[in-house]
């Protein structure tokens, strides 16, 4: 997975959520217990995170920073935010050797921080869809990619509905559903 990646999936964030921003944003993002515009907002701070570990090279730990969303901003605010992270992560992605390391419990490579950041921004669009009462599920081969590179073990089946169940956000047949889960970034 690559920065072309990471744009198509902020595009999508973007097609799906900025016709919704006069909308309640404060109600729950579907079963999480953040707000659909925390939620918006942690989709911000996880891009810039990873740009910031591909940028610092930190070989054992995150960088002590953290994104901060003035509670003030709207939220067309706050997706302009997670754009402009993506936008970030996208620029570093984009300038990162593949032979680059950088800690995400463990050594990742660019194409891990690429597949960590569409999953958060799919699976948590996908979040706010259902706080917010919008039918849309991420888009398969964005889902599939992310299967590939940070869930090796997932179920064969429908792409979209595997990586919602791999998170604990949906059923498949014959399989518990899951309450906790962890995916595979890291590589040597």
């Amino acid at each position: 997975m690559d920065h072309q990646d990471v744009q198509a999936a902020v595009a999508e964030m973007l097609a799906v959520l900025a016709p919704c921003t006069d909308q309640d944003w404060t109600v729950p993002a579907g079963s999480l217990e953040w707000s659909c515009r925390e939620t918006a907002a942690h989709i911000g701070h996880d891009l810039l995170a990873y740009a910031g570990q591909l940028a610092g090279r930190p070989a054992d730990a995150y960088l002590p920073f953290d994104l901060r969303v003035r509670p003030t901003a709207s939220p067309a605010e706050v997706l302009q935010v997670a754009a402009a992270c993506g936008g970030l992560l996208c620029s570093a992605l984009a300038t990162a050797d593949p032979s680059l390391r950088a800690w995400h419990w463990g050594r990742c490579d660019p194409t891990g921080f690429a597949a960590m950041g569409v999953a958060e921004t799919l699976l948590h669009t996908y979040d706010i869809t259902r706080g917010l009462g919008v039918d849309w599920l991420p888009p398969a081969p964005l889902c599939t990619a992310v299967l590939d590179r940070l869930f090796p073990d997932a179920p064969p089946s429908e792409p979209v509905r595997v990586l919602l169940w791999c998170t604990g956000r949906g059923d498949l047949a014959g399989l518990p559903r899951r309450t906790s889960w962890v995916w595979n970034a890291a590589r040597a």
